[in-house]
């Protein structure tokens, strides 16, 4: 059975690959059109799996924290996870960036840090009005801050659900086109039917002519071979 260091390398090289995917479909854009709807499909399923990578590099962080607690491990092991995890995060805000999308981050980066009640007392003690009114102008500051990045978060998980509903709009209408042309199809397919039919009706009616017209032609020769044989006997 896998350690949970071992484990935990497999998260990040997974997540690595999928970073190197998703910088080969940024890179391939420049070889699409400006617009249309196969860039926008491109363009949706790049944001859809830079999202994903977003959501496992959380993962790895949270797995990260709780490591030393599962197995034992260096200090110098610690940090050079947290360098790698450091680096394809970074690689990672600069695809967002690229694509127009807010940073990825855990909670303090969206939010700023929590502010603990018992820390906020530590910090406000011994402080005069003064201070205190400065204290509260930084708290809410620091909270402004955090709304205004919560802010491009909901606006970036906006953009991507119009381009993922932009892409369900396009199939509808690929299917709509794909029932159209099956329907003059299948239109175009009975009509051919019914003229084979008419045709192979007129061949059975020119067949039964032909062979009644060969039929007296028979007769009458046959009597005319009887009455040449009478008329000479």
């Amino acid at each position: 059975m896998a350690s949970a260091g071992e484990s935990w390398m497999k998260e990040f090289n997974e997540a690595s690959k999928l970073a190197d995917d998703i910088n080969g479909m940024i890179s391939e854009r420049t070889s699409l059109p400006s617009s249309g709807p196969e860039t926008q499909r491109h363009l949706s399923a790049t944001r859809r799996k830079l999202t994903i990578l977003g959501t496992r590099l959380d993962s790895l962080e949270s797995l990260l924290a709780k490591l030393p607690s599962r197995q034992p491990i260096t200090e110098k092991d610690m940090n050079r996870r947290k360098d790698m995890l450091a680096n394809l995060r970074s690689r990672v805000n600069q695809m967002a960036s690229t694509l127009n999308m807010s940073s990825f981050g855990n909670r303090d980066s969206l939010f700023g840090p929590e502010i603990k009640p018992a820390d906020a007392m530590n910090r406000a003690s011994g402080l005069d009005n003064q201070g205190l009114v400065g204290f509260q102008r930084q708290i809410m500051k620091e909270q402004d801050e955090g709304l205004e990045k919560l802010e491009e978060t909901v606006i970036s998980t906006k953009h991507i659900a119009l381009a993922v509903n932009e892409e369900l709009d396009l199939h509808s209408r690929l299917i709509d086109n794909l029932d159209q042309h099956v329907d003059v199809t299948d239109s175009r397919l009975q009509r051919v039917q019914k003229r084979l039919a008419i045709l192979n009706k007129r061949t059975k009616g020119g067949c039964s002519c032909f062979c009644l017209l060969l039929s007296v032609i028979g007769i009458v020769i046959l009597v005319v071979v009887i009455y040449m044989l009478i008329k000479y006997l």
